[in-house]
């Protein structure tokens, strides 16, 4: 990479900047989790590559402006997976890995100076459903909760009336965000991860939807919807 943006190197290389880079991060962190999704390890060896080159670009943009190099950022993970495992590499103790998680948080608190607010620690640019399970999770430490989750099924329920009831389209938006907020919670009671169910269930209909485009042997726009439902009960059929 240093040899990539040196003069005489790669001219797309040397260009870049990290606000240019960081959408590349973000693709390459999704194809990851593709191909964990899809238990494709060849590929997954492959992603991981290049999710590594990322770290190494921004890496060398640091060095090059003189904040850090890479072998900084890999001290810090060492000493820190060192610091935050005192069960494994001193004389802490923990019997579960809710004992290590809890350990973890609270060596995690003494590392950094607390933020001004709970939430102020998440950050606003991670994906809107990422972003809902982290600030409801610290909610919750707080305990800022519902008892159980009926009473989140409850809320369910007064969210899709709410909806039901909107007007105006910046009011449907609004209570469609609650209403997805409060499935994100029923996520979290289940201790379901709200992200990895969506990516199953858009993986399993993009698998039904091409046993319908298979099967029906025409174009889908000359298809009714019985025929296509047909063929789309069969492939569910197939893969119970």
């Amino acid at each position: 990479m240093a040899r990539l943006r040196a003069p005489g190197g790669c001219p797309w290389d040397h260009e870049q900047t990290f606000d240019t880079i960081k959408p590349y991060l973000l693709e390459e962190t999704y194809e990851v989790m593709d191909a964990i999704d899809s238990r494709d390890f060849k590929g997954l060896a492959e992603e991981l590559g290049d999710l590594l080159l990322q770290s190494v670009f921004f890496a060398q943009m640091a060095s090059e402006e003189g904040h850090f190099d890479i072998r900084d950022s890999l001290e810090a993970i060492n000493s820190k997976l060192i610091r935050r495992h005192p069960h494994v590499f001193g004389d802490g103790s923990a019997n579960t890995a809710d004992d290590v998680k809890r350990k973890w948080d609270e060596i995690k608190k003494t590392e950094k100076p607390r933020p001004q607010g709970l939430l102020s620690g998440v950050p606003r640019t991670l994906p809107a459903l990422v972003e809902a399970q982290q600030i409801s999770t610290r909610a919750a430490t707080a305990g800022f909760d519902w008892e159980n989750v009926d009473q989140v099924f409850d809320k369910l329920n007064e969210e899709l009336a709410e909806l039901n009831a909107a007007a105006s389209q910046e009011e449907k938006e609004d209570e469609l965000g609650d209403l997805l907020f409060v499935i994100v919670n029923i996520a979290r009671f289940l201790k379901v991860d709200p992200e990895q169910a969506l990516r199953r269930t858009n993986a399993k209909f993009r698998h039904r939807f091409s046993h319908v485009e298979q099967g029906l042997g025409k174009p889908l726009q000359e298809a009714t919807i019985a025929e296509m439902e047909a063929l789309w009960q069969a492939a569910k059929k197939s893969a119970s």
